[in-house]
């Protein structure tokens, strides 16, 4: 009984390895232009943004007409930054202290340069679409 668990469960763990390494991966997030936050996963650019004790990255280029996403992360975060305000989209909303906000934001023209800060105006960051 003890040799039929076991070849059971060998047979299991095979296939179970197997059928990971062949199976097609099609939502590999691409890296778009040598910046580690930016990534293109099913047709759309993730922005990733930290924010505590002001915003990382500061400065970010990021493609033009293409609908993205900015997460935003926060861990443990308590200060202004987490008041976060982008006024071009007319948002404004405290963001959790722990945890992602995403942020929609339709395709925007070559040239756009579209800003966000804290609730005192003292962080910021900067999107450029190009």
């Amino acid at each position: 009984m003890k040799i039929a668990i076991i070849t059971f469960l060998v047979i299991v763990i095979i296939g179970g390895v197997a059928l990971f390494l062949l199976l097609p991966r099609n939502t590999q997030p691409q890296v778009v232009g040598g910046q580690d936050n930016i990534s293109i996963v099913d047709g759309k650019q993730i922005i990733e943004i930290s924010a505590k004790g002001g915003y990382s990255p500061r400065t970010t280029t990021a493609k033009a007409s293409i609908p993205t996403v900015i997460k935003v992360k926060t861990s443990s975060t308590f200060d202004c930054s987490s008041a976060l305000t982008i006024p071009s989209l007319n948002y404004r909303n405290n963001l959790p202290p722990t945890g992602e906000t995403s942020i929609e934001v339709s395709s925007q023209k070559p040239g756009t340069v579209m800003r966000g800060l804290c609730s005192m105006g003292m962080y910021n960051f900067t999107i450029n679409f190009n």
